[in-house]
């Protein structure tokens, strides 16, 4: 991302300090340090919208319409990471159809792209078919109960904040500048994806900033751009240590709220000398963490205390036992961590948890994690607290939680599968 948003510079025009400033911003801006820091589908998804933006300047740029080949390889790439390109695929339309571009939707390569991005995804558009249309309903499920509500303004406002608040006035004026100016006007299309991206999740209002994350390269770049041209228009050179030099110093000062750098205890005397709270963009309760550091506490304890449980039974009875966990993450803690205590994989109601079914479970012996003892006892015969989990930085919902040692189901889980289901 680093090395992509420097070249994007470079094909904008910028000379070094720009391919610099640029790179730097990427290095710095909290949301691309901290999502770098652990692996998921967010980090590549940063990545592929990045090779689409340079292959986008190269096609509007230079108008080579090879490259159009090649971006209908990586959009179709980046949709089976994560269908959150199709926002990219949208602002890229409207970039096309309201600039001088437009006449590139008469050239065959763009139509053939568009056939080669299609094929990549089909796979993952009959799997949808086939299994009634899941991300559809957690989507629906995310923004209806997970997501907190946000403003055009709140938007903004986090996104300035995700990026570093030093950059602001870089990316900023980058915008403003490639998308009025006629000496750029070729590649107007690079800020109209970006407002198309940022009012397709403000209509859509319950969503997150982080969503934005994926423009923050080309967003530096074109930033990096226009502060170098002022910089050589009116020659105030001692200015370009300035824009290089507070952001990086700002992203210091930030690092250990994206990046896991300090001590925990380090960390909260840290963030309450800043006078910063604890957050979440999702409708959930904190403690001392914000969520993105809560939920790397507590996992491997959680295992350790449903190991105790599951030695507590015999033989016969390990041979027949199904973990049920609430969550993906309680369900792939144990099947991470559960090897070293030979457990057996856990089942789940949660998302892909939930489609892969409770394998071989019949509920004859169920170790279940969470919920009331009045409510256990009501779906099984027998049912006893074998231990309670706790841990003073997880998330709230995860202290605290009571682990069950169940038997006899009054009805198969097999049976009761269907109710099982919460896509969130």
């Amino acid at each position: 991302m680093v090395a992509l948003a420097g070249l994007i510079t470079r094909e904008l025009g910028g000379k070094r300090f720009a391919q610099t400033a640029a790179a730097c911003s990427v290095i710095v801006a909290p949301l691309t340090l901290g999502t770098n820091s652990y692996f998921s589908m967010n980090s590549f998804d940063v990545l592929f919208w990045t090779l689409a933006f340079y292959l986008i300047v190269l096609i509007t740029g230079k108008y080579e319409h090879n490259h159009w080949l090649l971006l209908g390889a990586v959009l179709g790439l980046g949709l089976l990471n994560k269908i959150s390109v199709l926002w990219l695929g949208a602002g890229l339309g409207a970039g096309l159809l309201m600039t001088s571009n437009r006449t590139r939707l008469q050239t065959r390569k763009v139509w053939i792209a568009a056939a080669i991005t299609l094929l990549l995804f089909l796979p993952h558009v009959i799997w949808q078919v086939v299994n009634g249309f899941p991300t559809l309903e957690f989507i629906r499920n995310a923004m209806g109960n997970k997501y907190s509500a946000v403003n055009a303004l709140e938007m903004f406002i986090q996104q300035a904040q995700n990026m570093n608040l030093l950059t602001f006035p870089i990316w900023l004026a980058g915008v403003i500048y490639f998308l009025f100016s006629r000496s750029t006007r070729q590649y107007r299309v690079l800020p109209i994806i970006y407002l198309t991206v940022f009012l397709v999740l403000v209509v859509s209002r319950n969503s997150k900033a982080e969503y934005l994350g994926p423009m923050f390269p080309v967003l530096f770049a074109m930033g990096a751009v226009a502060v170098e041209l002022f910089i050589l228009r009116f020659n105030w050179r001692w200015l370009k240590p300035v824009a290089l030099g507070l952001p990086v110093l700002g992203g210091i000062a930030v690092a250990p709220l994206a990046v896991a750098v300090l001590p925990v205890d380090m960390y909260i005397a840290y963030t309450q000398a800043l006078g910063m709270k604890p957050s979440t963009s999702e409708r959930k309760d904190l403690r001392t963490l914000p969520q993105h550091y809560a939920d790397m506490f507590g996992w491997e304890e959680l295992v350790g205390a449903v190991a105790a449980a599951y030695n507590s039974l015999s033989p016969e009875e390990k041979a027949k036992c199904a973990i049920l966990a609430n969550n993906y993450g309680e369900a792939g803690a144990i099947d991470f961590f559960g090897g070293r205590y030979n457990l057996p994989k856990a089942i789940s109601g949660h998302n892909n948890y939930w489609l892969w079914g409770p394998r071989s479970a019949t509920g004859e012996v169920v170790i279940r994690l969470g919920g009331s003892l009045e409510a256990v006892r009501e779906a099984y015969a027998e049912a006893n607290v074998a231990g309670v989990f706790t841990n003073d930085y997880c998330m709230p919902y995860e202290n605290n939680m009571t682990i069950f040692v169940c038997k006899g189901r009054r009805r198969s889980l097999t049976e009761d599968w269907p109710e099982f289901k919460h896509f969130e």
